[in-house]
């Protein structure tokens, strides 16, 4: 494939490193925004830098045979311990910043020691794919590949096992993304196992190099995938909730649009339909419109009629929140054939409105809304006829 995978996990590692940018512009100093970033900008490096037509040009910019190699593994190091204080930062608590702080040190003196080998060691042939078999046996740079294979290997094993440990303990979004990280981290124990397995049968005269050049890269390239989708889901996973929320309650609000639509149209009261908007515009577009026929038929809402209403209720024991949508219900249709029929009653005047105290509130109008949807309708109260009862489920749906 000459590194087309590489490039393709490294354009999918950076587009999810650029969706979080917006935040980690608006809020520098969070630790865990940079975190994060530095996972996702990190292991996109990897891969960029693995690839063979990137190994070749860096040596053949650079002027040193086999430049690319320290290079790579600098950016898996880095990588690892990125991926370890993301989780320190995830758990949290007093130590985090010296907790955090060791880690970055360590490796940072790892980063050291694989600079310092590599320029000690001499690598005259270049090797884009199966370096670290062929000078495996090299003073200096043998050094150099057992190091940062076993602090790669340190990193991910302490992720993996502190993910899957803390995963057990939360739930929701953060457990899924801990425990994806969890495997994801198990799956880069594979990478370094691997190109240690195939290093260590080096040294013995066997040639096992395709451990290191397909079993090696296949590894890493899953755990990647694996540990930015856990990175992720935690940040994605609220959003959809809301998203959910939102999609739910704006169904559900649909009866009483309808039953205030020919208002709505009568009188231009509602809004243009947003195009290409979220679940939360469509819901506000919809509560607005609402709002707007309410705000219309204030001066024709009937004070006595909702006091019955919610009374009658009240003794067919219903509860207080659920009568009090079972009077507005009753009101808000009545209010709706006054309106429609000015015959019956003259159009008022502004500001002479007699319900003018309030308009239901965004739980109101889902209980509202389940009202006018259930099977018997709520019927308006005249001063000669008894108070209807209002039939509520036996569980009130509440507000989403």
């Amino acid at each position: 494939m000459n590194g087309l995978i590489n490039y393709a996990s490294c354009g999918a590692l950076w587009l999810g490193l650029l969706v979080r940018a917006p935040d980690l512009l608006r809020h520098r100093r969070d630790p865990y925004l940079r975190s994060i970033c530095a996972v996702l900008g990190l292991a996109g490096l990897c891969f960029f830098l693995g690839a063979p037509p990137t190994v070749g040009a860096i040596n053949r910019l650079g002027g040193v045979p086999n430049l690319a190699a320290p290079l790579t593994y600098a950016a898996i190091i880095a990588y690892g311990a990125a991926s370890q204080v993301l989780v320190v930062h995830w758990r949290g608590g007093p130590g985090v910043r010296r907790t955090a702080r060791r880690w970055i040190l360590a490796y940072t003196g790892v980063l050291a020691g694989v600079a310092v080998t590599f320029a000690l060691g001499d690598a005259p042939v270049e090797r884009r794919t199966d370096l670290d078999t062929y000078y495996a046996t090299t003073p200096y740079l043998a050094q150099m590949i057992v190091l940062y294979l076993v602090a790669h290997l340190i990193a991910v094993t302490v992720t993996a096992v502190t993910s899957l440990r803390w995963a057990r303990r939360v739930r929701g979004g953060l457990r899924a993304g801990l425990t994806l990280m969890g495997v994801g981290a198990l799956c880069g124990t594979g990478y370094s196992v691997a190109k240690l397995v195939a290093v260590v049968a080096r040294w013995s005269g066997r040639d096992w190099a395709a451990l290191g050049t397909a079993v090696s890269p296949a590894a890493a390239g899953l755990g990647a995938l694996l540990t930015v989708v856990g990175v992720l889901v935690p940040l994605v996973t609220p959003r959809v909730a809301r998203w959910g929320r939102a999609r739910r309650t704006y169904a559900r609000l649909e009866p009483l649009e309808r039953a205030l639509d020919d208002l709505l149209v009568r009188r231009t009261l509602r809004l243009p339909r947003p195009r290409l908007a979220s679940p939360a515009a469509l819901l506000v577009w919809r509560q607005t419109s609402i709002h707007n026929a309410l705000s219309h038929l204030d001066a024709y809402f009937d004070r006595d009629l909702f006091d019955r209403t919610r009374a009658s209720a009240l003794r067919a024991a219903a509860g207080p929140e659920w009568a009090e949508a079972a009077a507005w219900a009753a009101v808000i249709g009545t209010a709706v054939r006054d309106e429609a029929a000015p015959g019956r009653r003259p159009p008022p005047a502004h500001g002479t409105g007699r319900f003018l105290d309030r308009i239901p509130g965004p739980a109101e109008l889902a209980r509202i809304a389940d009202v006018l949807a259930g099977a018997a309708p709520v019927a308006p109260v005249t001063p000669a006829e008894p108070a209807p009862s209002a039939t509520a489920p036996a569980t009130p749906t509440g507000a989403v």
